[in-house]
């Protein structure tokens, strides 16, 4: 079976971008098996951001909707307290995939359809536990796993791997051959024919 991984942040705006492009990529390579790896962009974090972070990051959001199809719930900046930390949710989705298996991209969506769509906080865990709790995953477990020493084992090992990949930024995609080589697909967003294109030449 020929192989992906997807090195992705789920509070990562350009990689909530990615997901229509990566779908599309996917459709037309169904035997594709799709490893998702957390690359972590920010470590946790209980202080609040300060203005300066909010505009800027709400500022990268008007520029993503300029240059893709997606949108994004700018009532987010007015109704929470934003907090720069991305670590919770990138655990979140190893919990998800911990204990129901292929469940990762159901996890992301939920976590990004909460963050852009619904204008939830996904660095809360209050927030995680709903979207856990909307792919069908039990509270308890979903708490107890969550904040267990595997998950952040589990997690550092994906921090190494992004690294061993020489990931500088979100989305990444590479094709992993039979010998077990790795080849870039995109480093940062890019279209389907894009991804297309490049996947050609391996």
């Amino acid at each position: 079976m020929m192989k992906l991984i997807y090195v992705m942040d789920p509070m990562c705006a350009w990689c909530y971008a990615f997901t229509k492009e990566l779908e599309e990529f996917l459709q037309k390579h169904p035997s594709f098996e799709l490893e998702y790896i957390m690359g972590g962009l920010a470590p946790d974090n209980d202080t609040p951001m300060d203005e300066n972070m909010k505009k800027t990051i709400s500022s990268y959001w008007v520029d993503i909707e300029k240059k893709t199809k997606v949108t994004f719930n700018h009532d987010y900046w007015k109704e929470n307290t934003p907090y720069r930390s991305t670590y919770p949710a990138c655990r979140a989705v190893i919990t998800a995939e911990t204990l129901q298996a292929k469940s990762s991209a159901k996890m992301v969506k939920s976590i990004q359809s909460a963050y852009y769509k619904e204008a939830k906080n996904p660095s809360l865990k209050e927030t995680l536990v709903k979207c856990a709790n909307s792919i069908g995953l039990d509270e308890t477990k979903f708490i107890q796993t969550f904040d267990s020493k595997k998950i952040e084992e589990t997690f550092q090992e994906h921090l190494r791997t992004s690294y061993k990949l020489q990931v500088r930024g979100f989305p990444a995609l590479f094709y992993i051959n039979e010998k077990n080589e790795a080849y870039p697909l995109t480093f940062g967003f890019t279209t389907a024919s894009n991804l297309e294109s490049q996947f050609k030449r391996y």
